[in-house]
Order: C-alpha cells, then sequence, then structure tokens
C-alpha cells in the first residue's frame, strides 16, 4: 500500500460522509416540501393530541381557504329554508291537514317532528360541517363499507330534479299566462259553427280551470301508453326552467347565494299579502274554522301517524343530500344545533301559514260554490211551488229574489220534515259548506285547478295570479337549488372535475330526459316518479345514515366530535334519539310503507276526456317494470359498494372512492403527483417507528434506502395517496378518541 492511502482513505471517507449528509438534507428538504404540498384530510384534532409539524395549522386554514364558503350567516340559513321550504309546504301539508283532523293534525306532527325531524336534521347537518364534504365523501369517510349511501342519494336527487323542474315549468307557463284581464281559464271557451253557438262539451262537464289544466297546458292524452307526442309549450318552459337553475347554480354557492335571498323570502311576502286579501273576502273565516276544528278521533289512526311522519320525512329534505352539501360550506365551529332547530321551525310555521292561506281561500271559493248550489237549487223549488211542493211549506220571510245559505237550509229541512218518503225525488242537493270544504285537493290539483278557481273571483285576479304563480316558482327554485347542490357538490369533492362544466352536463342530460315529461303523457310519468322514485330509497338512505352515525361509527365518539366543534356538549336528549329511537321509529315508517305498497297496487290518475273526469288505472306491464326500477336503482349503490368493499375488488384507498382509516397521528394526503423513485426516497420517513425507536439521524449511522420498503413501512401508496406517521402509542394516555 502506498505511503499516503491511510490519507486518501480518510479523503474518501470524508467524500462518502459529507454525500450521505447532503442526502439526508435533500430527502428532509423533500420531505418538508411534501409536507407543504398536502393537506389534512380531517377536521380539528385536539391540540394535546396533535403531533404534527408547525406547518400543519398553515394547512388546514389553506384547506379551508380552498373551499368555498358562505358569505354570511344569513345567506346560508336563507338556503336550507329554501331547500326544505318547497311546493309541499304549500300543496302537500294543507291536503293532509285536512283530511286528517284539522288542528288535531298539528299534535302528531309537533310529536313527530321533535322525535324525527330535528334529530336527524341536526345529525347532517353535523356531519357535513364537520368532514366538509359532499354526500359521497361523508359517508365513505364514516364507514367506506358504507359508501354507497352517497351514491344513492345522488341518485334520489337526479330523479326528484328530473320531474320537480317539470312543476317550475308548468308553474312558468301560468305565470306567462296570467297577464291578460280576463284570465284564460275565467270560463269556458265557445265553438261557434254555421247555426249556433256552444259551451265546449268536456268543459261543460268539469269546470273551466280544470279544463284549462288538462286540455289547454298539459293537452293530456288518456293514459300513459298514449304518449301523444310532445307538448311544445311545456317544452319551451322546461327548457326556461332548466336554463335557469344552471345560471344560478353555475358558480356554486357564489352564484346560488345570492339568488336565495330573493327566491326564498319572496314566497313569504306573497304569503302574507295573500292571507291579507284572503281575510277580507266572505267566507274565509269559515275556512280557517273548518281548519282549526280539531277531529281527535282521527288522531288514534296509524295511518295518521304514518303520513305525519312521512310528510316531516321530506319537509326538511332529509336524505337528498342537500342539507350535508349546503352544511360542508360552513366553518367548522358553526353551532349547527342552533340552525337545526331554527330551520325545522321555521320550515313548520311555513307551512301553517300557507295552510291558513290555502283554508282561507278555500272557505271563499266553497261561499261561492254554495252560493251558485243555492240559487240552482232555489229555481228547482220554485218549479216545483204548487205541484210537488206545497207552498205553504216556505216560511213567509223568505224571498226568492235573494235566497241566503241560512234560508236554503231551513227551506230544504221543511220540506224534507213534510215530504221524507219523497223529498230525494225532488233532486235537491244540500249545499252544505261543510261539505264543500271537505272535499280534500292535494298537488297540482289544487294549485292549479282549486286555488286558481278561486283566484278568478279576487278582484284584480291578474295581479294575485302572477303573485301566486311566481311565488311557486320561486319555491321551485329553492328545493332546486339544493337538490342539484346535493348531485354537484359530492361529484366535484370526489372525482374533482370542474364545477361549471359539471353543471352545464347535468342539466343538460337531466332537461333531454326530462322531455318525457313533457309529451302529453308526461303528467302521469310525474306522478310515477313522484310515488316511486324517492319515498322508499329515501327511507333507507336515513335509517342507513343514522346507523352508520349512531351504531357504526359510534354515538359516544360523535358526541366527542361535536363537543369538539360546538365547543358544549349537545342535550343528552339526542344521544337517547339517535341511537334508540330514530331508528326505530325509521324501521316503522319503511315497514309501514312497504305494507301500503303492497295493499294498494300501482296506479294512476288518468283524465277520460269523454267523461270529463278522472278515473285510476292500472300500469301497464312495462309501466310496473319502470316503477320497481325506480326503486331498485336508486337503492342499488348501497349493497353494491358494500358487497365491493367486502370483498376487496375496491381497494379502499382506490381511485375518487379512496377513504383514510383514522387514527390517531398525522395523516396527510398528496395534493401533487409524485414518480414512484420520489416515494421510495421517501418510504424512510413515513413508518411506523416511534421516535425513540427510529435510527439516529447522524451521519454515521444514515443509510440511503435505494431499495423497496419493508412491510411494516407505511409509505405512500401510489403516485398521491395518504400517508401517516405515528406517535408512540404508549405514551398516549386511555382516552375516548374521535375517528373525526
Amino acid at each position: 500500500m502506498p505511503k499516503n492511502s491511510k490519507t486518501v482513505k480518510r479523503e474518501i471517507d470524508d467524500e462518502e460522509v459529507t454525500e450521505s449528509v447532503k442526502d439526508l438534507l435533500s430527502n428532509e428538504d423533500s420531505c418538508e416540501d411534501s409536507f407543504k404540498k398536502s393537506s389534512l384530510m380531517v377536521g380539528d384534532v385536539p391540540q394535546k393530541e396533535r403531533d404534527v409539524e408547525e406547518g400543519s395549522e398553515e394547512e388546514e386554514e389553506e384547506e379551508e381557504e380552498e373551499r368555498p364558503a358562505w358569505s354570511s350567516k344569513l345567506q346560508y340559513i336563507l338556503a336550507q329554508v329554501g331547500f326544505s321550504v318547497g311546493l309541499g309546504n304549500v300543496w302537500r301539508f294543507p291536503y293532509l291537514c285536512q283530511k286528517n283532523g284539522g288542528g288535531a293534525y298539528l299534535v302528531p306532527y309537533l310529536i313527530l317532528l321533535v322525535a324525527i325531524g330535528i334529530p336527524l336534521f341536526f345529525l347532517e347537518l353535523a356531519v357535513g360541517q364537520r368532514i366538509r364534504r359532499g354526500s359521497i365523501g361523508v359517508w365513505n369517510y364514516i364507514s367506506p363499507r358504507l359508501g354507497g349511501i352517497g351514491f344513492a342519494s345522488c341518485l334520489v336527487c337526479f330523479f326528484v330534479a328530473l320531474y320537480y323542474n317539470v312543476i317550475i315549468g308548468w308553474s312558468l307557463f301560468y305565470f306567462s299566462q296570467s297577464f291578460q284581464q280576463p284570465l284564460p281559464w275565467h270560463e269556458c271557451p265557445l265553438v261557434k259553427n254555421k247555426t249556433n253557438t256552444y259551451v265546449v262539451p268536456e268543459c261543460e262537464k268539469s269546470s273551466a280551470t280544470t279544463y284549462y289544466w288538462y286540455r289547454v297546458a298539459l293537452d293530456i292524452s288518456d293514459s300513459i301508453s298514449d304518449s301523444g307526442g310532445l307538448n311544445w309549450k311545456m317544452t319551451l318552459c322546461l327548457l326556461i326552467a332548466w336554463t335557469m337553475v344552471c345560471l344560478a347554480m353555475i358558480k356554486g354557492i357564489q352564484s346560488s347565494g345570492k339568488v336565495m335571498y330573493f327566491s326564498s323570502l319572496f314566497p313569504y311576502v306573497v304569503l302574507i299579502c295573500f292571507l291579507a286579501r284572503a281575510f277580507l273576502l266572505k267566507g274565509s273565516i269559515d275556512g280557517i274554522i273548518h281548519m282549526f276544528t280539531p277531529k281527535l278521533e282521527i288522531m288514534l289512526e296509524p295511518k295518521v301517524w304514518r303520513e305525519a311522519a312521512t310528510q316531516v320525512f321530506f319537509a326538511l329534505g332529509l336524505g337528498f343530500g342537500g342539507v350535508i352539501a349546503f352544511s360542508s360550506y360552513n366553518k367548522r365551529d358553526n353551532n349547527c344545533h342552533f340552525d337545526a332547530v331554527l330551520v325545522s321551525f321555521i320550515n313548520f310555521f311555513t307551512s301553517v301559514l300557507a295552510t291558513l292561506v290555502v283554508f282561507a281561500v278555500l272557505g271563499f271559493k266553497a261561499n261561492i260554490m254554495i252560493d251558485k248550489c243555492v240559487d240552482m237549487n232555489t229555481k228547482k223549488i220554485i218549479e216545483f211551488l204548487g205541484k210537488e211542493i206545497n207552498p205553504s211549506l216556505i216560511p213567509h220571510h223568505i224571498n226568492f229574489s235573494h235566497v241566503s245559505q241560512e234560508d236554503y237550509e231551513q227551506m230544504t229541512n221543511i220540506i224534507r220534515g213534510v215530504m221524507e218518503n219523497d223529498y230525494p225525488r225532488l233532486g235537491l242537493d244540500k249545499c252544505d259548506i261543510k261539505e264543500e270544504l271537505n272535499k280534500a285537493v292535494q298537488g297540482t290539483g289544487l294549485a292549479f285547478i282549486a286555488f286558481t278557481e278561486a283566484m278568478t273571483h279576487f278582484p284584480a285576479s291578474p295581479f294575485w295570479s302572477v303573485m301566486f304563480f311566481l311565488m311557486l316558482v320561486n319555491l321551485g327554485l329553492g328545493s332546486m337549488f339544493g337538490t342539484i347542490q346535493g348531485i354537484l357538490t359530492p361529484i366535484v369533492d370526489t372525482f374533482k372535475v370542474r364545477k361549471e362544466y359539471l353543471t352545464v352536463g347535468c342539466c343538460v342530460l337531466a332537461f333531454f330526459i326530462g322531455l318525457i315529461f313533457v309529451q302529453r303523457s308526461g303528467n302521469y310519468f310525474v306522478a310515477m316518479f313522484d310515488d316511486y322514485s324517492a319515498t322508499l330509497p329515501l327511507l333507507i338512505v336515513v335509517l342507513l345514515e343514522n346507523i352508520a352515525v349512531a351504531w357504526v361509527y359510534g354515538t359516544d365518539k360523535f358526541f366527542e366530535d361535536l363537543k369538539d366543534m360546538l365547543g358544549f356538549t349537545p342535550y343528552r336528549f339526542y344521544y337517547y334519539m339517535w341511537k334508540f329511537v330514530t331508528p326505530v321509529l325509521l324501521l316503522a315508517l319503511l315497514a309501514a310503507s312497504i305494507i301500503q305498497l303492497g295493499l294498494s297496487p300501482p296506479s294512476y290518475s288518468a283524465w277520460n276526456q269523454q267523461l270529463a273526469q278522472e278515473q285510476s288505472l292500472s300500469y301497464p306491464p312495462w309501466g310496473l317494470a319502470v316503477c320497481i326500477s325506480l326503486v331498485v336503482t336508486a337503492i342499488l349503490p348501497v349493497p353494491v359498494v358494500f358487497i365491493l368493499r367486502c370483498l376487496n375488488i375496491i381497494d379502499d384507498n382506490a381511485g375518487g372512492l379512496s377513504t383514510v382509516s383514522y387514527k390517531k397521528g398525522r395523516i396527510i394526503k398528496d395534493t401533487a403527483c409524485r414518480s414512484r423513485e420520489e416515494d421510495e426516497d421517501d418510504a424512510s420517513l413515513l413508518n411506523t417507528k416511534t421516535p425513540s425507536e427510529a435510527p439516529s439521524p447522524m451521519p454515521a449511522n444514515y443509510r440511503k434506502q435505494n431499495g423497496p420498503p419493508s412491510s411494516a413501512d407505511v409509505m405512500l401508496n401510489g403516485s398521491c395517496s395518504t400517508g401517516y406517521i405515528m406517535p408512540n402509542i404508549s405514551d398516549i394516555p386511555d382516552m375516548p378518541e374521535s375517528d373525526l
């Protein structure tokens, strides 16, 4: 060996050490950069459990800055109110109140609102605000095997949006036709021929507003099998409706939030104006009294409680994903419990306000119908005088030029008492206002026929018609915004697509599919989708949501998360509701709904042009297949995702369905794609060894890892994935830990 060999060897060793130090520093820098590029996938963790670097708080703040947020608390509340308060509050709740005991119906409704509505609404608000994702991300986060709940919610939202926007299109058509004096549905049209002029038979057998709805607006066919081609007027209205939704939603909550100031508040202005005007009309008080007169015996029927529970369920928009989507744009420390109670009671009082308006207007309409009935039957009595009826039976104070309802009732009671056996032969109607008010009308029949007919008798009827249908448009749009948000937010969060492109694509696709609803038979498809696309699937979705949080994730853990998020522990009431009461009630409601569907075979109300009346028809075989497929398709993602997860066909960290195993430690997700070589270089920094067990970062003990990491290492999975840094488990005291 040469004389200076030791010196050369020492220099070579120094170079190797220097290179090793450089490699170490380079590796540490790249690791630091990767942490800077990473973002926390969980919410706030208690300070004593954070074992993270100094940049973690900045990363979390950066994530919150990247996600859109409501410009104000008022905007958020209006969005939730606009979504929950919809057309059902105006035409479904009054019908149920009228049908199920008047004021007595409010008792079971309030009880079930507290037992089912508020707890489940609070649950959806809380998970959305805590996890800050749409429905797909939220339920994939809670339990990957139940990740199909989010996809089911999106499908139900899409089905509902398809036909719900058609109703907005109908309202737009009536709105456009309201700028006329008199209104076009004021009276039956006349047909002229060479010899005489006569009323259209279909209109004469029904009424002017009924004829206008079925023949002029819908131009309806006789059955669902007879499509009849497209109704061009309704096709144009549907296109306008989808254009309005698309423009309002294209920028997300930044654009739709501003629209909410008008679409959510304007209906209240109209309802209050209608109520004030209705109180000045003859007979409105009769309608209000009829509404608040309780029929307590009806409250004991199970059907009343089932229908009240269903109405509570759908009134708040549970299961659609819109509630979760809206709340995901909140700050994590927002008091969502206050929001849940506030929005629930605003919804309830809106339903009561709408019911007051409807009953007041229907009371006015009932008085008009009774006056017509009295006039018609008085003419019959005059014809029968001296023949079938003895003139001495008529009280002397009655003036036949103006017979009141009380006078007519007195006359008929006397005639009935004397001519007991022959009275039915006279064909005199009873003309009872209570019977007229008991004629239950709901849905489109209430809005486009009964209410529309009442408005024709209003002074300045075109003004009130414009206001009413503009209110329906705004109520519909408010609910549509939440429904579409329940589709867009989960997909954008999960698959990282451009919101603008997704919004336009969704609206265009929905418009073309929605053309089936603007055929001449389209009204029958609206009824089909309304009956079968949402009811059962949503009940199953919300039941699974409740089970996922209360039993899979754990109510105790969820309470810890709420305490951390809200700053206080919610009432123990919610603990028992979520864990025991609401699952049992939802199971009972689901069973009752399935039994109800089984007892009443699928059918629809078809308009018979010859008889000028509705008749119940059974669905054809293909119609039954569509009904079944709607229910199955909507709920199919739940078992599919569950099976794929159980069989490990879908990896927990695969693609858009990725999830994270949330335990104590540092959870990061790369936002920048990295090469496999870089992943392998950094693998040494992402292992499960505790700081005390880790090699000393001294150059003498450092060895660059060029080979594949061991199985004990937890490394970045793929090029864009999730990493983990675990603290020493033995150093962490035993305490309840939140997966969130």
